[in-house]
């Protein structure tokens, strides 16, 4: 019995049941490694080729909003001298074709309409 496996109070034989090795050819085993292999590597390369993609798109979207963060700090530094930017100007007088961006939003428009109304412009 220093075969056998006492399992749940059965004697279990190595080798006996089950399904039996089918006698593959150990040259298709290895092709068969090798190309799956390839195919992970493959895959692999495609998925950081989107990551990298992904990345560079968002390093871009964030240079857009820094330059935009700092046209704003550039405005505000402007107004606190008592000067009004020429593009608020334009905002202002409603010629939106003078601004860098194309338009402003309804309610940066309002924000900047109350700042002239009330003498601080």
């Amino acid at each position: 019995m220093d075969d056998n496996k006492m399992v749940a109070g059965k004697v279990k034989k190595p080798g006996k049941r089950g399904r039996k090795p089918a006698k593959i050819d150990l040259k298709a085993k290895l092709e068969r490694s090798r190309q799956s292999a390839r195919e992970c590597r493959a895959r692999k390369k495609l998925r950081y080729q989107y990551l990298e993609e992904l990345v560079s798109s968002k390093e871009r979207a964030i240079c857009a909003l820094r330059e935009e963060l700092e046209m704003y700090k550039q405005w505000c530094s402007a107004m606190d001298q008592g000067k009004i930017p020429s593009e608020i100007k334009a905002l202002l007088t409603g010629d939106e074709q003078k601004m860098p961006q194309g338009g402003s939003s309804t309610k940066t428009s309002k924000n900047k309409n109350n700042i002239s109304s009330n003498g601080q412009g």
